[in-house]
This record gives C-alpha cells, structure tokens and sequence, in this order.
C-alpha cells in the first residue's frame, strides 16, 4: 500500500480519536507510512509542519480523549482550484496517493473533487514546473475514503456517524439532572439540543427519557399544535404526572417554515429551558463511539487497500452491526435529497430518507407520544416480567411495553419476581402513570429473580388461569430463553400454556442466542471504560499494568469490546483458548511496550475465561516476570457492571424493543384466537425478538435451541469474534487479519419512486 494521509476537517467531535489511531495503527500494520494532517484543508493546503509522519506511539492515551488530537479548521483555499492545487502539490512530493477524510457532508464533498480534479491538477503541477514528471506518474490517481464524524448524525447511508452516540450522553446527564430536581414541582422543562437541520438526537432523546412532544425538522407539528401540545400537557398532569419534557431541535419549523424557538413553547405553563449549545459537542467519548470508531477505521484502510482507478470514492457506514461501504456521492446526494423534500414540504419523503433507523425511532415515538389509551378494552391480558440478574434497560423496554399494550386496549400485568412471582401470584395490574419516568431507572422496577419454571408449572399455569393472561412479555437474560423455552415444552401439558409469548433478550453478559445485542449491554461497557480512571491513576507514575476482572458468565463480550473501546493490550476470553505460553507471550509484549514512550498497560480478563488461570494467578505471574520493568495492580469490577443509569443506546432500544414486542403479540393474538378462544401451540407462537445483522427479527424459541451451547450459556456463533483480530493488531500483535468478509461496496436507494 502506497503512503497514506488522514485528515479532519473543520469540526471536530467526540469519537474521532480512536478513528485516527485505527487508522493510524492499521495503516502501520499493511506496511504503509501514514501521515497526520493537522488542522484539517488547511493544513493540507499550506503543507510543511502541518503534515507530520505517524508512528504507533503518536496515537497511544488518546482513546479517552474528546475532539481531535490533530486539530480542523475551516478552509476557504482548498474550495479553489489554486488552494487544491497547493494540496495536490504537498501530497505528490510525499508519495501519498490515499487519503482518509474525517468529516461531514461539505468536508467528504470536497474530498470528492479533489480526486475529481486530480489528473488535470497533476499536469498543471508539471508544466508549473513544481514536480518532475516521474513524481506524478507514480501519483497517477488518488483514493479517498471517508468516515463521517458529526453530533448530528445528518449524513444519509449511515446508522450512526462518530460523535453522535457521546453526544447523546451528554444530553441524557443534563435531562437526568433536570428531571430528578423537577420531580418536586409540577414543572414542564424544554431542552433545545443541537443537530442543525436533522432531528436525530432531539428524536432519539425524547425516547430516551419518555418526553411528551418533540420538535424535528424533518416532521413540523400540524397546524394548531399549540391547542393540542397544551392538551397533552393537562392530560398528562391529570394522570398524576408532575413532570412534563419537551424536546425541541435547533432546526425546528413549522408548516409554514418558520423557527420554533424554545420562547413560544411556554404556553402558560410553569416552564424551565435549558439551551444545551456546544456541551453535546465535548467530554468523553462513549464505548458505542469508541467501537464505532475502531472499526470504522479499520474498514477505512481496507478499503483503501482495495481501491482501483475505476472504484468511486467512498464512504465507511453503519448498518445494524454491519460495516458497510457506500458510494460518496450516492449518499452526499441523498443527504441533500433530504433538505430537498424538507423544502418542497414532503416531509413524510425527508423521514423515510433518513433512513430505516430514523424511520424506526420516528414511528415508536408517535406510538409512544401522541396516543392515548382508547375507552374500549381489549379484553386482552398481558402479563410483563423480568427473569434473571438485572441490568439497565429493562425498565425502558417494561414502560414501552405497558404503554403500547394500554394503547392497544389491554390490561397490563406486572409480575413481580419473574417466574417465582408467576407461580405465587405476584401479580397487579400497571397504570400509565405507575410506568412513568422508567426509562432512566436502572435496574428492574418489576423485581427479579433467576429461578426457572420447570418445578412450578403446576403453580404457573393454575395463576395464568386465575389472571386470565393471555399472553406474556419476558425480559431477561439467559434464564428467560430458558425459561421460555420450559414453558413452551410444558404446552402438551399444560394447556394455560397455550398462549403467545415473547422474549426480549436483556443481560450485560450479551450471550443470549438470537441476537447480537442485549439490553444492558451497552451500559455495562461505559461502566467498564472507566478503565481510563484506573489508567490515569497511573499517570506521572512508574511503569504500571493494571490486570482488570470483567462479568460476563463464559461469554467474552464485554471483555473484548471493551478492550477495544479502552486499548487493552490483551482480553482473556473462554471462547479463544490460551495456554501458559500464551501469557508468557503477553507478558513479553508488554515488558517490549514498556522500552517505548508508552508507560502503561492493560489486561482484561474475562471472568470465567479459564478454570486455573485465574485473574490472581494472571496478576501474579504478570508481577513476576515484569519485575524490574513494571508492577501491577489488580481491579475486580463485579457487580457495578449491572447497575448505574441507563446510556441512551439502552433506553432508546429497550424502548424499541418492548414496543414492538406487544405490537407482535397483538397481531399473533388474532391469528390464535377460535371461537372466543386463544390456542397457541405452534413454534412461532413463541419467539425471542433479536437484532439479527441490519434488523429485528421474531424467532422461534424452539428453533433458537440448537444454536445454544447451553452448559455454558451461550450461543453457539457469535457475531463479535471477528472483531478480536482488529483488537489484536491494534494492540501491535502481528496476526493475520482475514479480509475474506470485509464490506463490499453497496448502493443507497435514493429515487424516490423506491420510497
């Protein structure tokens, strides 16, 4: 691979670090020499100090970091053909024919020209006198590749673009804050947060904190909103709420095009605003983030690697959990379609432009928002319950569930203490109010426990005819896979048994099969960065290496993403067996790493990684051999993996996931139901909701079984051990990287006859 040049351009956000040093480190690793752009076009432009040679070490300690190590700027010289031949001028002396750009839509745009422009840059440059012929000729053409960094996620093609998910964390800490103060009063508070002329993070925090209005620009209010905005304000009062939120985005208009500022939303209520401004853009960044990333700058390097005269520029995207590659321009020109049908007025067009993810939140909302209960009752029963340890996120997706069922006209029932609650009749129903401000509660609110339901069947099924629940919502961990599974084989029996039913997979342990993400997952790991306060202790000290112990049962998840997320240097996991000499091996890594200007290590384990090489056996045998080179301290982080507040990503696909679970349960409810009477005994009467790839998907419990290892409570495939190579690499193991199932590129839909 020829050299290779990495650049931000004009913003920065929270995330683009650990972009860089993937990059960087990959880069590295194919034999390339990657350079620094500091400053952004800028930088380019005006060349000498501002493009610096990268080395390893040059991108160590910055995962942590917010904004950007190498700095942006805005640049007027490089939207001239003079600027860009200046540009075109500093690369071709360099020998630097990639180039990956960290930016926004103008940013990748501009990228875009200049290898556009490339050839004819290249032959002025030459009768300019600038460069001999032979310098150009082996800089015939240029690759670019881009990753989108933005708090906005505005960028057509992609889930998630850097930066957004960090930003939500702040904005979620400041809406806690607001909330918890607020519940003294009878109050309604209005938080205007950022996000330009997108909606995204004013649409994904009204979810994640149960908000009764939002304001996006993609969606302006009908006319006479103020009347019914002033409605659903009262109505929420007079059912007991003390707290009203209303979530406003900075691009927000009306029908008729005009701003709605926070000023006009107070309507004669006792009203508070908080202006969040350039909060949202610092701090921290997120695991999501710092994951996000890492391989978005591992799929950046590939794709140069891949690239050819003929290949269009491109774009590293997000799809579910799936890197994908698009075409620049494609989704340049979709973002753009999307201010287009905003304009025109087309605003169910600009929604369903945004993308299935944004589609997906726009639609839970208004089933969630601007509904209320009907007067005529379903006569359904729906029981809700949580079986196994407890985890963030749960009570999101229990208050979504109740809110959609109530919508639906069903009696909702709380089951207190999972199934050993079911068979003492533990039972009430839940109001809409009993649900309220849920979202932000770790934990679970219903209480839980781990017992299975195979010795109190007789109990279960005598209590599910006493209630008369006709279908039923299980969250939970392994245990309620299992426990599912339990009853469904006690159907032939028991024939109570015979009703629809739905597990939601939540458990930070992520071993549940059927899906690659759980509820509480995500928490967890943000609990688990702070790795980065156990590192920094180190700071200004010795040579140190801190050996840290992670939940997890025998499923290594959590240890290995969070040893990307926090640059670990190894992750002990039962899934990827090791041997003695395989610590052995790490050990001398370390003491090698320890001769550079790099003073710190960090080792994760995984707590049921291996019988005998226990985490004291592992930090006692690292204390050993590093005498001399470094000492070591040890951290168990047991049990506060499984508590603390929800992050957004839990909130907001909790919420998701309960929504569409009752939706699912209603519809199989008709199809089950003869003469008056619910029958349901065929497989796919009772199923797990999983993320599969790209989507959510119901499957049945009874086909999920064989994809099960369950004496050690895992599935038998898991989606992330790919990921472990990158880890490895990044952390300068030489190892082969398999290439064979790295993105191809894809196209955006973006005619609107395919809408």
């Amino acid at each position: 691979m020829s050299n290779l040049m990495i650049l931000h351009h004009y913003l920065c956000v929270t995330g683009m670090n650990a972009a860089v040093r993937a990059t960087v480190r990959v880069g590295l690793y194919t034999g390339a020499s990657v350079y620094f752009v500091h400053e952004g076009y800028q930088g380019l432009v005006d060349g000498g100090d501002n493009i610096k040679l990268a080395t390893w070490e040059s991108v160590s300690m910055m995962l942590q970091l917010g904004g950007t190590v190498i700095g942006s700027a805005r640049c007027k010289d490089f939207q001239t053909r003079e600027g860009r031949m200046k540009a075109a001028g500093n690369l071709v002396k360099l020998g630097i024919t990639n180039l990956c750009v960290i930016g926004g839509d103008g940013s990748l745009t501009g990228a875009n020209q200049f290898r556009t422009d490339w050839s004819e840059l290249l032959v002025d440059l030459v009768k300019a006198g600038d460069n001999s012929d032979t310098l150009a000729s082996k800089s015939s053409h240029l690759n670019i590749v881009g990753m989108v960094g933005s708090i906005d996620n505005d960028f057509c093609g992609t889930d998630m673009t850097i930066g957004t998910d960090s930003a939500l964390h702040r904005i979620i800490e400041v809406v806690d804050a607001i909330t918890t103060t607020a519940q003294s009063h009878q109050r309604t508070f209005i938080l205007e947060v950022m996000g330009r002329h997108c909606g995204y993070l004013a649409l994904v925090t009204a979810l994640s904190c149960g908000a009764d209005w939002v304001f996006i620009p993609e969606m302006p209010p009908d006319e006479g909103w103020e009347e019914h905005l002033c409605r659903r304000l009262a109505d929420q009062r007079g059912r007991g709420c003390r707290l009203n939120v209303i979530i406003v985005a900075e691009g927000a208009m009306t029908r008729a095009g005009k701003p709605i500022t926070s000023d006009q939303l107070k309507l004669g209520f006792d009203t508070r605003t908080t202006v969040l401004g350039h909060v949202q853009r610092g701090g921290t960044p997120s695991a999501f983030d710092r994951i996000l990333g890492s391989r978005m700058g591992v799929e950046a390097v590939m794709a140069l690697l891949e690239a050819t005269p003929e290949t269009p520029a491109c774009v590293v995207s997000l799809s579910g959990n799936q890197a994908v590659r698009l075409p620049l321009m494609e989704c340049v020109q979709v973002t753009k379609d999307v201010t287009a049908a905003m304009a025109e007025g087309r605003f169910e067009d600009a929604i369903k432009l945004r993308g299935k993810s944004f589609e997906n939140n726009w639609n839970t909302y208004k089933l969630l928002a601007h509904i209320n209960p009907p007067d005529v009752k379903s006569n359904i029963n729906v029981a809700v319950m949580n079986i196994g340890a407890p985890c963030a996120g749960m009570n999101s997706a229990v208050r979504s569930a109740v809110r959609i069922g109530m919508i639906q006209g069903h009696t909702m029932l709380a089951v207190h203490d999972g199934f050993d609650g079911l068979a003492h009749g533990n039972i009430e129903p839940l109001s809409w109010t009993n649900v309220s401000g849920w979202t932000g509660k770790g934990g679970s609110m219903l209480g839980t426990k781990r017992t299975l339901p195979g010795k109190m069947l007789e109990e279960i099924s005598l209590n599910i005819n006493k209630f008369n629940i006709n279908a039923m919502v299980i969250i939970g961990g392994f245990e309620a896979f299992v426990g599912g599974l339990e009853l469904v084989q006690a159907r032939e029996k028991y024939e109570e048994l015979c009703i629809p039913m739905v597990v939601i997979p939540a458990t930070v342990s992520n071993n549940v099969p059927g899906s690659d993400f759980s509820i509480g997952a995500d928490t967890a790991l943000n609990t688990i960065v702070t790795c980065d306060r156990i590192k920094q202790s180190a700071a200004g000290t010795k040579r140190r290496v801190f050996i840290i112990e992670t939940m997890g049962g025998y499923c290594g998840y959590l240890a290995t993403m969070a040893g990307m997320a926090s640059g670990a240097d190894a992750a002990y996991i039962y899934e990827e067996k090791f041997n003695i000499k395989d610590l052995e091996l790490n050990v001398e890594h370390l003491v090698q790493k320890m001769k550079t200007t790099v003073k710190r290590g960090l080792i994760l384990r995984n707590e049921n990684s291996n019988a005998h090489y226990t985490t004291d056996f592992i930090f006692n045998l690292y204390s050993e051999e590093g005498k001399g080179v470094f000492d070591c301290r040890k951290n168990v982080l047991g049990h506060m993996q499984q508590g603390g507040t929800p992050t957004p990503f839990d909130r907001n696909f909790g919420t998701k996931m309960g929504a569409k679970s009752v939706l699912w349960l209603t519809e199989k409810l008709k199809t089950c139901t003869r003469h008056g009477r619910i029958y349901a005994n065929t497989p796919d009467s009772a199923c797990l909701l999983g993320m599969r790839k790209r989507a959510l998907y119901f499957q049945p419990l009874a086909e999920l079984k064989e994809e099960t290892d369950f004496e050690h409570r895992i599935p038998k495939t898991q989606w992330w051990l790919k990921i472990r190579p990158i880890m490895k690499i990044l952390a300068k193991y030489n190892i082969e990287l398999d290439t064979s199932e790295h993105a191809n590129m894809e196209h955006v839909i973006k005619k609107m006859g395919h809408l």
